[in-house]
């Protein structure tokens, strides 16, 4: 005897023969453990398929260009620390050149060295941590621990130089806060020699897992001319098979003499983002170890930067020139002449740029912030559409953005 279904009004047939079903809207965020940050995805589904996504921004915002307009510009130093958290030591650097590129300023090869070998401390840290998220986000617990413990000792180092593990604030506009301290170079070596061993244990926990592969492996698909399209840049652009590195295509603070491989995927989907990322860990290291080599003596910041940076404490308390020098720098900034500049940096999110209006004076009268991670997220509503909903949490991982340089 055959058996008659029936199906309510919602489920009708369309001209086709085939069921329609109501779309359902779907708020991810923006408090969702799996949006690495404070971001809202809106989505709207067909059963598991995601057929719209607006991502929902703002959450974090703070003002942060324009602050800069009311504060001088050694002032807003620290501001930068809280773009990309996860690298503020790469933030620091990038906006201090866009400054001393505005001050015509020259820093000295001592500085220069001193600021990649900071920089690719930074990009190694932040991206342990999106390997490590990343892994939660698939389920993969055991990588977490892995990449936290020696992000800690990342942390330690930054603390022995700067004073602080987290918003370090280290760059200055024609150098950097100090020297390298006794013994620290001999200890950033230590670190890298036991660094990369564990790092491709790590990596072995993910490279070859079935399940990984799985839940990344063509999920959240970006193509070379949809990635360019979008703005992206960093390991996302280069996923796609576009090996633009402002390190050596632009080269800054020394880059060109460093020797190091730009790591390039070849489908632009989320396992090729994670290669990109583990092999930029191990040419990182590499570029530490050269920048140390060729660690040269010297000033650490540059004679020039005397109108720019406060003077010692002691010249202070003891000159009346430094002190007056010092009341002037702290209370209207430093002098800088009417211009405008444009810098970016290869962070590890991607381009950091800083576009800088200056009408004379010790404040930008303009300063604009080139976000990598904004520009990244602006992707989604293209690439989360036909994804599970269970990949959209995959595909946020692989991106590794940081909402702090989003919203600024």
């Amino acid at each position: 005897m055959p058996v008659e279904h029936s199906f309510p009004d919602s489920a009708a047939r369309n001209a086709q023969g085939e069921f329609e079903t109501e779309k359902m809207s779907l708020s991810m965020g923006p408090s969702h453990p799996s949006t690495h940050g404070v971001l809202r995805l809106q989505m709207e589904l067909d059963g598991e398929i995601v057929t719209k996504a607006d991502p929902v921004i703002g959450y974090l915002h703070r003002g942060d260009e324009k602050i800069a307009e009311n504060m001088t510009y050694n002032q807003f130093v620290p501001y930068t620390d809280r773009l990309d958290y996860l690298a503020p030591l790469a933030n620091n650097m990038a906006y201090a050149i866009a400054v001393e590129k505005l001050a015509k300023l020259e820093v000295p090869a001592r500085c220069q060295a001193i600021r990649v070998i900071t920089a690719e401390m930074a990009r190694v840290s932040a991206h342990l941590l999106g390997l490590g998220a990343f892994g939660i986000d698939v389920g993969a617990w055991t990588v977490f621990l892995y990449s936290f413990t020696e992000r800690e000792k990342l942390y330690k180092l930054f603390e022995e130089l700067t004073g602080a593990r987290f918003t370090t604030s280290y760059a200055r506009i024609g150098g950097v806060a100090r020297d390298l301290p006794p013994g620290w170079t001999d200890r950033v070596i230590a670190f890298c020699d036991q660094f990369l061993p564990i790092l491709e244990e790590t990596l072995d926990l993910l490279t070859r897992n079935r399940i990984f592969v799985d839940r990344t492996a063509g999920v959240g698909v970006i193509s070379r001319e949809d990635a360019i399209a979008y703005g992206l840049t960093g390991p996302n652009l280069r996923a796609t098979g576009v090996p633009l590195d402002l390190r050596k295509d632009r080269p800054y603070s020394g880059y060109e003499q460093y020797e190091f491989d730009v790591a390039v995927g070849t489908k632009g989907d989320g396992y090729d983002r994670y290669l990109v990322r583990g092999e930029e860990m191990r040419q990182s290291v590499r570029i530490i170890r050269q920048a140390i080599a060729k660690l040269p003596p010297g000033k650490w910041y540059a004679e020039d930067a005397k109108r720019i940076i406060a003077p010692p404490k002691d010249k202070i308390l003891t000159s009346m020139e430094e002190l007056i020098q010092n009341f002037m720098i702290v209370t209207e900034g430093p002098q800088m002449p009417a211009g405008e500049v444009y810098f970016e940096a290869e962070n590890p999110k991607g381009a950091l740029g800083f576009y800088i209006v200056s009408k004379g004076g010790g404040v930008p009268w303009r300063l604009k912030i080139r976000a990598p991670s904004f520009c990244n997220l602006s992707i989604l509503p293209k690439v989360c559409v036909g994804a599970l909903i269970s990949d959209v949490v995959s595909i946020l991982g692989s991106l590794d953005f940081v909402m702090g340089e989003c919203d600024r």
